[in-house]
């Protein structure tokens, strides 16, 4: 099992941009350090506590301040960008990265960017823009000849040499693209039957992880349309987690701190208007007013001491049927940075090695 790092990014709303910036690019010369494989940033336009509409500047900045961590949109919002213009961008930011870029796409749940950019969410539309940007990005990257793809939502031409001089020439470093990463949410998600269709890195998002199991059922629905074989180390789990030196302590800097404030204040708050209460539920017969932030962590996050977190892990690794890859939540912690620190830390020091043994059971069974 690997360790990486999912960010929205979240900040609290009085937080600066610059430096709510300049806190995530820290946390990530810290990923690096401490040997985590990747990084993923979040897109939103029009939410206060996650403050970033542009990933790929921090993308950029943070492949400058690093040396090994993998990092990428998690992912870029497909509907509100031209794909021949982001098919371009995203293969300069591969080359920058020198090979180290993951490309996240999907397909924007939260209904007040649906507004800003006249997206119709609630018929789907985001989910057919997604799937036809990303099929016209895809061809670019690989299509040699000169094409015109003339879709319900774009029309996109890759000409052919035009006064001797002129074509289109960008293509990414990787070949023949970046590995590409779908987050999932929903029970029977549309975007993880996608990941197992096409061969993607399927991401399932902070849930209850007896809720989480249904998503590799989605993977492997979508992989059978096409005969693959999808791999349970490609599997990424977001969760909640703070390791501290003792349980109590661990408990109180996360329930009692930004992770507490963030999700009573915003991420309960939301997922009530939504009605996804119930993905953070252990049992569907739970009131949605219990499913309080002390609720959460005692049923969904990863919280306490290198042992009790270790045992955490391996209880969810079992109740799943085992995943590849564990990425830490991101949280704004800059007022206790040496506390985040010490807990990512921790979990690559004190945790991991305490696992090692699941990748190999895997494997053996």
């Amino acid at each position: 099992m690997e360790i990486g790092y999912f960010t929205m990014p979240s900040h609290p709303p009085e937080c600066g941009l610059k430096e709510g910036n300049d806190w995530d690019l820290q946390v990530m010369r810290w990923l690096d350090e401490l040997g985590y494989q990747e990084a993923w940033v979040g897109e939103h336009h029009t939410a206060p506590w996650e403050p970033n509409p542009t990933p790929d500047l921090l993308i950029a900045q943070a492949l400058m301040q690093t040396k090994r961590l993998r990092i990428g949109p998690g992912g870029f919002l497909l509907p509100y960008h031209h794909p021949a213009e982001l098919a371009n961008r995203v293969a300069m930011l591969d080359h920058l990265s020198e090979g180290r870029l993951n490309f996240g796409v999907a397909a924007s749940g939260l209904p007040s960017d649906w507004a800003m950019f006249n997206v119709d969410g609630m018929s789907g539309q985001n989910r057919d823009m997604t799937r036809e940007a990303l099929e016209i990005i895809l061809k670019l990257w690989t299509e040699p000849a000169p094409f015109t793809h003339k879709g319900k939502f774009w029309t996109v031409t890759k000409p052919d040499t035009m006064f001797d001089f002129l074509k289109p020439h960008i293509k990414p470093l990787q070949a023949p693209h970046p590995p590409i990463g779908v987050a999932g949410l929903s029970k029977n998600s549309d975007t993880l039957k996608l990941a197992g269709e096409r061969g993607f890195i399927p991401m399932s998002l902070n849930l209850n992880p007896a809720y989480v199991s249904s998503h590799w059922d989605s993977v492997e629905i979508g992989a059978a349309k096409t005969g693959r074989k999808p791999n349970r180390q490609d599997w990424r789990l977001v969760r909640e987690v703070f390791v501290a030196d003792t349980d109590e302590e661990a408990w109180k800097l996360s329930t009692g701190d930004m992770m507490g404030r963030m999700m009573h204040e915003y991420f309960l708050p939301l997922l009530g208007h939504f009605g996804f209460k119930d993905y953070l539920k252990h049992a569907p017969d739970v009131p949605d007013s219990d499913v309080t932030v002390e609720y959460c962590a005692k049923r969904n996050w990863i919280v306490g001491s290198p042992s009790t977190v270790a045992e955490k892990i391996e209880k969810i690794y079992d109740e799943v049927g085992g995943f590849g890859v564990l990425l830490v939540f991101g949280f704004d912690y800059k007022h206790k940075a040496e506390a985040w620190r010490h807990s990512l830390s921790l979990l690559s020091n004190e945790v991991m090695p305490r696992l090692k043994h699941l990748g190999s059971a895997k494997k053996a069974a």
